[in-house]
């Protein structure tokens, strides 16, 4: 019996582990998921060609971390619900 709960503890490290990875990545989705909506406004508001320039850059490095972090969560086999909109929909990334 203490060998099983040995490796049932370590098991429910390692998905405490895992668990606490997804959560971790999932906010980084959202950070830049923000950020890159922060990037579209910037874009629509700009005047100055610097500005534009900046704006442009901005917002095609959003989209690359968007992308990077999408791929990791694919990787992962992430999925969550989506309690944002207070439904019981399953949100996978694919």
């Amino acid at each position: 019996m203490g060998m099983w709960d040995r490796v049932t503890r370590e098991q429910r490290k390692d998905m405490q582990l895992l668990n606490s990875e997804k959560m971790q990545l999932l906010q980084e989705i959202e950070k830049a998921r923000l950020d890159w909506v922060t990037a579209q406004h910037r874009l629509d508001i700009v005047i100055e060609h610097d500005q534009i320039d900046y704006a442009i850059y901005a917002l095609e490095a959003s989209q690359k971390r968007l992308d990077m972090l999408f791929k990791q969560a694919k990787r992962m086999k992430l999925s969550a619900w989506d309690v944002r909109n207070s439904k019981s929909e399953i949100v996978t990334f694919k």
